[in-house]
């Protein structure tokens, strides 16, 4: 039986995209892609959802790309511009699980400092019972041992949980230590998804 739902943060529950910084700031959206291709790439973001100090990464990158100062440090000092909301529909549909008695729970990929400014400001993480945040364990999906953290902490059984991340890479982690792993495509497809499975 299903008690506990665990939901990734970024993609499912809030959009973040540094698109929505760099595509107005560059005035092309091929220009943006290709600095977030080549410079502030994906990879060396993760390094600080895995725990690396912004200040220190940032430093990094300008002494590799001097050239790109203004907008690697950009990155960071304007990390707000990159968020879109919340993922809509996802809050009023959190509440009415929590209102079936089913226990709410995050497991996010998120640099610990930029965290710290998104917590504040979107209702809907209020609602979850407890979180863990990447960047604060040091650790990340889809490493297995962020979701033994995630169960110790939370004090569940993987078999009586669900968790709902929209990479493949991280369902397939949970998969792996025995939780019940769901791709997020769309609010209306996981709602019909889980309800099956509720």
């Amino acid at each position: 039986m299903i008690k506990n739902i665990i939901f990734d943060y970024g993609g499912v529950l809030l959009d973040w995209n540094p698109h929505y910084l760099y595509d107005p700031y560059f005035g092309d959206k091929d220009k943006a892609e290709w600095f977030l291709t080549n410079i502030c790439t994906y990879e060396w973001n993760a390094q600080h959802d895995g725990g690396r100090l912004v200040a220190e990464g940032a430093a990094e990158l300008v002494s590799e790309h001097p050239e790109w100062k203004k907008e690697i440090e950009m990155y960071y000092s304007d990390f707000m511009q990159m968020m879109g909301g919340q993922i809509e529909g996802m809050e009023s549909y959190v509440k009415s699980l929590k209102d079936r008695g089913f226990r709410i729970f995050g497991l996010s990929n998120w640099s610990r400092e930029t965290f710290a400014m998104v917590r504040p400001v979107y209702p809907i993480l209020n609602l979850m019972d407890d979180m863990v945040i990447s960047g604060i364990e040091k650790v990340m999906k889809p490493n297995h041992r962020i979701f033994e953290i995630a169960l110790e902490r939370f004090g569940i059984k993987a078999e009586e949980t669900v968790f709902i991340d929209d990479n493949p890479n991280n369902v397939k982690a949970a998969c792996e230590v025995g939780i019940r792993g769901m791709l997020f495509l769309s609010k209306e497809q996981i709602e019909e998804e889980l309800d099956d499975l509720l």
